[in-house]
């Protein structure tokens, strides 16, 4: 099966139960954005999803259960990029990048580093320390770390996965759009994306279908336009929304009324 998957997950952090029940199920070939208010469960979804949080319930990657997966298994078929890494040492952004391939399934593509670092815009700053780069630009470093880890998006006839934990977070407009143009572009190519957002306009743009995160519940999942709805978001968010549609048509746009 070419999907992710959690089945009736539960996470509970500190005695406080963060996630109950939830369902959720992204498929390879398409964008799937988690929304939903700050401290609703969406990084904690996400990190169950890793595994790197304990939970109850299943998750499957690709039809297997993570539980029966090596860490090296795992590391080969999906990249993780958190909302922010720290660094104890001194790296260049070219050595953090190679990180993702120290035991990768692409170890041998020496040049594959710099053809990462290329996508994401920073070639130039290759041999910079990381910790000189501004902190968009370290997140952009950390995002050609991951595309390295599974440059290819299908490997021996299986898909691989991008999950992503606020990419665009700390990016100015031109840099969001080129973030997730390269996270569409590894969907169209066969993978898979998982991406926690908070600016509903970019979901709505790039996204392929979304799963709407409410006090530790799904509480809506599906294509774009049919979840992308007022009813939907305003309880969600606990506010009024309204999505309206702007040229082109069928694109949705979001506003607070």
């Amino acid at each position: 099966m070419s999907c992710f998957s959690a089945t009736d997950l539960c996470v509970a952090l500190g005695g406080t139960q963060i996630l109950q029940n939830a369902q959720f199920c992204a498929n390879a070939g398409e964008l799937s954005a988690i929304v939903g208010p700050n401290g609703s469960g969406k990084t904690t979804l996400l990190k169950a999803l890793c595994g790197d949080l304990k939970y109850a319930g299943r998750v499957e990657m690709n039809g297997t259960d993570i539980d029966r997966l090596a860490p090296w298994l795992q590391a080969a078929q999906r990249a993780v990029l958190p909302q922010s890494s720290a660094l104890a040492f001194p790296f260049t952004v070219i050595e953090v990048v190679q990180i993702g391939l120290r035991t990768g399934t692409s170890a041998t593509m020496t040049d594959l580093p710099m053809k990462a670092l290329h996508k994401v815009g920073l070639a130039h700053y290759a041999h910079r320390n990381l910790q000189e780069l501004s902190g968009g630009e370290q997140q952009r470093a950390h995002l050609a770390r991951v595309l390295a880890q599974v440059w290819e998006p299908i490997l021996e006839g299986a898909p691989r996965w991008l999950l992503l934990d606020e990419p665009v977070a700390s990016l100015d407009i031109a840099h969001q759009l080129q973030v997730m143009r390269l996270a569409r572009d590894f969907a169209q190519r066969g993978g898979g994306v998982i991406a926690v957002m908070h600016d509903l306009n970019l979901t709505a743009m790039f996204a392929d279908a979304i799963a709407v995160v409410s006090k530790g519940e799904v509480i809506a999942q599906g294509p774009t336009i049919e979840v992308m709805r007022d009813e939907i978001l305003s309880r969600a968010y606990g506010c009024g929304l309204r999505v309206g549609h702007a040229p082109p048509p069928g694109t949705p746009y979001v506003l607070p009324h």
